[in-house]
């Protein structure tokens, strides 16, 4: 879809860290991902650290591509499954742990508010427009990937974790109720693992999953 002229995705998207307190039950209550018997539903046993590294005799660039392609379909993948439940009443921003809020920003780079269905269908298209460009991910044999092809997939690397760091937060019992938390669950510790393995997010842009992550690393499942 065309979105009114969005430009490039390095362009878009803040984390707004909310001022005021979250509530007493926020605070307090445990939330549903990081309780014991439902972070630990895995499809895949032990660590995740083989999985993601570089193949010897690859190129790099094709590597860190392909697995951006099929992170961006899985994650379409699971998304599609709750859209339904992730409604603008339902979600009227785009958050993921009480404190955090994550804003548009246009080619003016005015920050705009939008509803977490509005702001992920605005990533996901924009990604997907990304993805099937040849200047930015060349399949021809000898194409060359382009210089800041690295900075470009960071960015598309933080969007994606924040469509995951919302299910998580606001769809968690959905996820539950369909019987596919562990597929999600093995997706997140997949994708961070492989942005740790390759430096492409920043502790500070995975700020609302820290807690489930450092439990993966406690259990071996995503190497610190």
């Amino acid at each position: 879809m065309s979105f009114f002229g969005l430009g490039k995705l390095a362009g878009i998207g803040k984390q707004k860290q909310a001022s005021a307190p979250a509530s007493g039950a926020a605070k307090n209550q445990l939330p549903l991902f990081l309780r014991k018997s439902f972070a630990q539903s895995h499809l895949v046993n032990g660590s995740f650290k083989g999985v993601v590294q570089q193949p010897k005799y690859t190129d790099l660039n094709e590597w860190l591509s392909i697995n951006t392609f099929e992170f961006f379909n899985l994650i379409n993948l699971y998304y599609g499954v709750i859209t339904e439940f992730c409604t603008i009443n339902e979600c009227p921003s785009m958050n993921a742990d009480p404190n955090t809020e994550y804003t548009w920003s246009d080619t003016q780079r005015k920050t705009i508010k939008l509803a977490a269905p509005q702001y992920i269908d605005y990533v996901l298209s924009q990604i997907q427009t990304m993805l099937d460009d040849e200047r930015m991910f060349p399949t021809k044999i000898g194409a060359d990937f382009p210089k800041d092809i690295r900075a470009t997939l960071v960015v598309i690397y933080r969007h994606l974790f924040r469509i995951l760091a919302h299910m998580y937060w606001s769809h968690y019992v959905e996820l539950l109720n369909l019987k596919i938390e562990g597929h999600v669950n093995s997706l997140f510790a997949h994708f961070i693992s492989f942005v740790k393995e390759f430096d492409l997010l920043d502790r500070k842009d995975m700020t609302p999953m820290l807690d489930l992550i450092a439990y993966y690393e406690q259990q071996g499942i995503i190497i610190p």
